[in-house]
């Protein structure tokens, strides 16, 4: 009788060892095994940042530049055009000034991680304007629009005749 325990609690063991190096070296293998998926898409509105600031006027209209930005560890992506869908918003109010675009919208350039990329808010002079301190907008690429909406914050005024110039390289 005393034979027979000592046989089934050292197979037991044995097993149990056997399991849990399993589990161990699984574990191992997995943490240094390389990754295939791709990092998301600097494109996509939640992976980027965007900000408005002034910029210099020209005869007749004021400008504000609009500067996407994108962290270390998302896939750059490419951007053609005027962002569309273009509103402007007040501490949450919408503003009813609709945009136009202008300038060429086949351009294409590449936005990602260290490769910041803008465009152009024109606004005509001497109309009655009104303040924004947000602007939403819809991405294109080459192929059509990036689905989401980004947003960009700063002050602003915007009035009718107001229009988005095509998406550039730089800050």
């Amino acid at each position: 009788m005393r034979i027979a325990r000592k046989i089934v609690a050292a197979a037991t063991a044995t097993a149990t060892a056997a399991v849990l190096a399993g589990v161990v070296g699984a574990g191992v293998a997995q943490a240094t095994s390389p990754s295939t998926a791709q990092a998301p898409s600097a494109c996509r509105p939640a992976n980027h940042l965007a900000k408005i600031t002034d910029a210099p006027a020209s005869s007749g209209h004021r400008h504000y530049r609009v500067t996407l930005t994108a962290a270390h560890g998302y896939e750059p992506c490419r951007l053609a055009g005027s962002p569309t869908g273009v509103r402007f918003s007040h501490h949450g109010t919408p503003d009813r000034v609709t945009a136009g675009r202008y300038g060429a919208q086949n351009k294409v350039v590449t936005f990602g991680p260290g490769h910041p990329v803008h465009f152009d808010i024109q606004v005509p002079n001497g109309r009655s304007g009104a303040l924004a301190d947000e602007a939403a907008f819809t991405l294109r690429a080459p192929g059509g629009v990036i689905p989401g909406e980004s947003t960009a914050h700063g002050r602003l005024t915007v009035s009718a005749g107001t229009v988005i110039g095509p998406v550039q390289a730089g800050a």
